[in-house]
Parts: C-alpha cells; structure tokens; sequence
C-alpha cells in the first residue's frame, strides 16, 4: 500500500486530445499532435543526459516549430502561441475528478508531479478545477531536469516526506513509470487512448483502464 500518489500531469490527468482541433487548423491533421508530443519528450530525454535545461513550455514551443518544419509548414504566430497556451486550460478526463475525490475522501494522499513548469502546473490543474485535491504540486523546476531521470522520483519522495518505496507513481506513459520503478518507487499506469507499456521495461505493480479503477484497487488495498 504506497504512502501517496504522485501523478503525472498531461496526457494522465489532463486530456490533451483537447488540443485536436487546434492542430487540424495548423496541419489538416489532428495526429500531429501526438508526433508534437513525442518530440518535446525527446527533447527533455536529450536535455537531461546533455546536462542542459529549460522549461517544459520553452520545450513545447521549439518542438511544435520541429514539426512545423517537418510537415513543410510556416506557422503563424497566433497559431504557435494559442496551441502553447491551450496547454494551460486542458480539461480533464471524465473519471479523473470522481476517482480522485474517493480517494480524497478516504484520506489518501495525493500529488501531483510534473515536466511543466510549476507556475503553468497551477495554473493548469485550477484550471481544469482539480487543483484543491493535491498536498502539494512538484515540478521538475526543483532538480533541473526532467522525467524520467532518478533524481526527480527520489527527490518527489524526500519532498512528499516518504521513502521511494513508499511513493506510488501514476501515468500514462511507460517511459515515466519505468523511471520511477528504476528509481525505486512502486507505479501505476493508466491505459489512455494510444497508450502501451513496453515489453523490456518493468512491469508496474498496477495496471487498469482508468481512474476508477484506480481508486478501486487503491481502496480496496487500504480496506484490507
């Protein structure tokens, strides 16, 4: 039974299919957005073991000019700067909200931790009117470099006041809980649309299809 639950942010509580329609306006294609996605996630893969940092939405911005060029396209600046900003106002996913205040209401503790930057992290999960359940909301601003580096896991933990062990991290992506299982936390992950675990990586401890079930095994767990 872990001690808290640490979330991941975007794409895990926050629903950035949302963004669709603003990247079929830019490229005639809403799939580009998850092409966006992994190529700001490569860049704070190569930012992290080259030593070099700069915020996540910096990140954002280079990487949607990355695939701009890539599709041959010349964004305007409104086009650029209204996606950047949209990331700020996600909502979140239907069974995020009711899954979390079950387990508010059964005093687990909850968190929140994040690539973004803290200020747009605030802003984000008020935004999506989920922020009142979180002790505490960590981003990676408090170690200079990003998920899934060992250092961000094992400092969430020493910051949370809990062993490694003892933190449970929940997302969507396999390359965040495979950090945090390496790094000595226990993890579970989310099947959101698109999502897979890798078949070489440590299998976390817990796998379900939402955040119902979720709170479901997480209770249950504390019930026994």
């Amino acid at each position: 039974m872990p001690a808290i639950l640490a979330f991941d942010m975007n794409g895990t509580l926050l629903d950035t299919a949302a963004l669709d329609p603003l990247f079929s306006d830019a490229f005639g294609r809403s799939d580009v957005r998850q092409q966006w996605f992994q190529q700001m996630i490569e860049m704070s893969m190569v930012a992290t073991i080259t030593g070099w940092y700069t915020n996540f939405s910096k990140l954002g911005r280079a990487a949607l000019e990355a695939v701009a060029q890539k599709h041959g396209k010349d964004l305007p600046e409104d086009q650029l700067s209204g996606i950047i900003q949209k990331v700020r106002s996600l909502p979140a996913f239907p069974d995020v909200k009711p899954a979390l205040h079950k387990l508010k209401d059964a005093e687990v503790r909850l968190a929140v931790l994040t690539n973004s930057p803290s200020s747009s992290a605030e802003e984000s999960l008020s935004a999506a009117g989920i922020r009142g359940y979180f002790e505490q909301v960590l981003s990676v601003d408090m170690v200079q470099c990003f998920k899934p580096a060992a250092q961000v896991y094992r400092t969430a933990a020493s910051r949370l006041g809990v062993s490694r062990a003892e933190m449970m991290l929940v997302a969507a992506h396999s390359w965040d809980t495979t950090g945090a299982i390496r790094a000595g936390c226990q993890a579970a992950f989310i099947r959101r649309p698109g999502e897979v675990l890798s078949s070489v990586d440590e299998r976390p401890s817990i796998v379900i299809n939402d955040m119902y079930e979720l709170a479901g095994k997480i209770l249950s767990n504390q019930a026994a």
